[in-house]
């Protein structure tokens, strides 16, 4: 007898699901003390929670915690900044923030239950060295583009020269080298230095 063939499946979300002592309690620590952001209670009192990290969901149901053998990892626009806040509220550091060899930028913790909870950004620098020759070309930017881009440079923790390189090659590409976590502090960047153009107005720039 023939096996039956898998069927080619759409799965958009998953859902990670948490038995805890407290639904109430869990969602507390989880919304004040990790940064997920509440998007449920179901029951009163409420059997079930989800909380929400970005556009990902995770249940939090009524039960016997068990965290042997139980770990759920996060990828995250920024896993540094989620680790200073949770450092900040005292959370159990299980790993300090590390560039990992599977080619994400990581670390993990446990929750007031004893979970194992890892977080990471996705780098971009795996695979071997490529050699390269580079040249000095004068660049002249709009005073507040500039300042936008020091300060965008540190925040990717990459070098001014390579930040305008990753833009550019991206820009070859048709697509954008941002994370959502990197283009809302584009826009926080953009209010500081009062940049009020579109990416159409270089057009129109004129030199004072």
């Amino acid at each position: 007898m023939t096996a039956p063939t898998a069927p080619e499946v759409d799965c958009e979300q998953q859902h990670a699901a948490l038995s805890v002592s407290d639904v109430l309690t869990a969602v507390d620590f989880y919304t004040k003390k990790l940064g997920f952001r509440l998007g449920f209670t179901w029951g009163d009192p409420p059997g079930m929670a989800g909380v929400n990290l970005g556009n990902v969901q995770m249940f939090l149901e009524q039960g016997a915690p068990n965290p042997k053998g139980c770990s759920v990892y996060f990828v995250v626009g920024n896993a540094d900044e989620l680790y200073e806040f949770q450092r900040a509220n005292g959370v159990d550091i299980v790993e300090a923030p590390g560039d990992r060899p599977y080619g994400l930028r990581d670390y993990r913790v446990r929750d007031l239950h004893g979970y194992a909870l890892g977080f990471g950004h996705h780098l971009f620098n795996a695979g071997p060295p490529l050699e390269i020759e580079r040249v000095d070309v004068p660049v002249r930017l709009e005073r507040r583009l500039a300042a936008l881009l020091h300060e965008l440079a540190e925040y990717k923790r990459m070098s001014l020269s390579s930040c305008l390189e990753e833009t550019l090659l991206h820009t070859l590409e048709g697509v954008g080298p941002h994370t959502k976590s990197d283009l809302k502090h584009i826009e926080k960047l953009k209010q500081k230095y009062g940049i009020d153009y579109d990416s159409h107005a270089s057009y129109r720039f004129v030199e004072r």
